[in-house]
């Protein structure tokens, strides 16, 4: 709390040396996030701890930027093949308008779940890091990773997001009332979809993939007749509940969890926010007979627990039958393999249809500053320019004009021969307004996200964010039990279900399970009264 305060008494006394300058020049009152710099002459940068005489160079709003300042961010996902070209343009850019330049840098999917929290806990230095609800958000807040951002601090060096931000968005970020992100500003759908080869469908026959019972055929036909491509490859990673999960058991049920590392859920439709633990319902046993029938039936590598595949890199090669992801994510993925002429022919399942949707809450994909910074202001003007300046926006987002992408109109985009080499990191946490959409992107992706519209469920505890505080060390030993015991049931690696449950269950109240769901629950219920 005191370097927070510290950094409000220095942005306040930044801003009255504004006001003061301005009132003795001839400042034009541009405060626009875009417009060029200005001259000044008295400004000084807070934290530099020196004053720069001369002629200094001020970014929009007058904020001194006399002193060149190099910006480090972190990004999950693997580096782009272009990262180089791309990040000298963005620099150039950068240069010009703020006099800062950014180096990414990239922790690959295979093992950034390992990788992340240690970032963060090493108190490396970096300035930016990509930040997520699924990231564990949340914890790294109350951990103390991350930057508070209070209302002066976004107000003085990201005034165009603040302006362009919904209310709702900036709530949905805090953590016990305090925000520690830039959240995304565009919204997007969660549900999970599979997709899936169609070719194969078609040469078997198969009937349509609207149920799990259809792709539980599908899924055990390719095993039984192609040899050499696995039917479904999981992401890899830490997860405790891994895609198919959600598909199947989260919106399935109609249920929704308030975090993966926890086994907790409620009905989107209670009132009440009763949470449960998801491993003593009757619904997770009959999925892990699901699972054990595929696994029996060799639906997926006999290697999955250890397996380190991009499961995208595999479908696209045809290596594998089948994957799952949101709609954006697969839709891109069927566009750019049809933009390379694949030899595979591919199609999205909704095995949950009619059921409730969701959408993602801003914390989806966000941007947070790491608390060590010594770059705060330089951060947030960085993040106020990748949202809110359109050539930048299109830089990071899309790479270079004319080598990744091919601008079409103001919010369309064409995916040229190297689109591939500057894709598949998170650079989602800048999604805005400004975004453009692949004018390839499939119909039929399209299609579905718009007939889900009528579907879309918002319960009461959308914006609900649990305070771990007080049960931090019993999280910890639950998430170790899931990890060890709930996944290799999930994979169908162990033969005997009931007794696989009853130790994973024994397990997770040894670890403290009942403690939490207390306070989850004492926390969901003081919420809705205030409501």
């Amino acid at each position: 709390m005191r370097k927070n305060n510290r950094w409000m008494m220095l942005a306040l006394v930044l801003t009255l040396a504004m006001i003061l300058g301005a009132c003795g020049s001839n400042n034009t009152g541009n405060n626009s996030a875009n417009a060029p710099a200005q001259a000044t002459d008295s400004a000084t940068e807070p934290g530099s701890g020196n004053a720069d005489t001369g002629n200094a160079t001020a970014a929009p709003g007058g904020v001194d930027t006399s002193k060149e300042v190099k910006l480090k961010m972190i990004f999950v996902g693997p580096k782009p093949v272009d990262y180089d070209s791309v990040f000298a343009e963005i620099n150039k850019k950068l240069k010009e308008k703020i006099n800062a330049t950014l180096e990414g840098e990239f922790l690959d999917w295979s093992d950034w779940a390992q990788k992340y929290p240690l970032k963060l806990a090493a108190d490396e230095d970096f300035d930016l890091i990509y930040s997520a609800n699924w990231a564990g958000y949340n914890d790294q807040a109350l951990k103390g990773g991350f930057l508070e951002l209070t209302d002066e601090l976004l107000s003085t060096y990201a005034p165009e997001t603040m302006k362009a931000m919904s209310d709702v968005s900036w709530d949905q970020a805090k953590v016990n009332g305090k925000l520690y992100m830039v959240p995304q500003n565009r919204g997007e759908s969660v549900e999970k979809l599979i997709l899936y080869r169609e070719d194969l469908r078609k040469k078997y026959n198969l009937p349509e993939i609207n149920s799990p019972e259809a792709y539980a055929n599908y899924l055990k036909t390719v095993a039984e007749n192609e040899k050499g491509i696995a039917p479904f490859t999981p992401e890899t990673g830490d997860w405790k509940y891994h895609n198919l999960d959600r598909v199947l058991l989260k919106q399935q049920n109609e249920w929704n969890m308030f975090d993966l590392d926890l086994p907790f859920a409620f009905k989107l439709t209670d009132e009440k926010g009763q949470v449960f633990n998801v491993y003593e319902t009757q619904e997770f046993k009959d999925l892990l007979v699901y699972y054990k029938d595929l696994a029996d039936n060799n639906a997926w590598s006999k290697n999955v627990l250890n397996s380190k595949n991009d499961h995208q890199a595999d479908f696209k090669a045809g290596k594998t039958a089948s994957i799952t992801h949101n709609n954006g994510t697969l839709g891109s993925l069927m566009a750019l393999m049809r933009q390379e002429n694949s030899p595979y022919e591919v199609a999205l399942a909704d095995i949950n249809q009619g059921k409730k949707k969701s959408v993602a809450i801003s914390t989806q994909n966000g941007t947070s500053i790491h608390a060590t910074s010594k770059n705060i202001e330089r951060s947030l003007m960085l993040i106020d320019l990748m949202q809110n300046d359109k050539e930048l926006h299109d830089l990071m987002m899309y790479g270079v004009s004319g080598v990744h992408y091919e601008p079409v109109g103001d919010d369309k985009y064409k995916a040229l021969d190297k689109n591939p080499n500057y894709t598949g990191f998170s650079n989602w946490n800048f999604n805005s307004p400004l975004n453009r959409d692949n004018e390839a992107f499939p119909q039929e992706a399209s299609d579905l996200a718009k007939g889900w519209e009528a579907n879309v469920y918002h319960y009461k505890l959308e914006t609900f964010v649990f305070d771990n505080s007080k049960v931090k060390t019993e999280i910890a030993n639950v998430g170790n039990v899931m990890l060890r015991y709930a996944i290799p049931l999930e994979y169908g690696v162990i033969d005997d279900i009931d007794k696989g449950l009853a130790d994973l269950n024994k397990q997770l109240d040894a670890a403290g399970l009942d403690k939490i769901q207390a306070e989850l629950q004492s926390q969901i219920d003081a919420f809705l009264a205030k409501q």
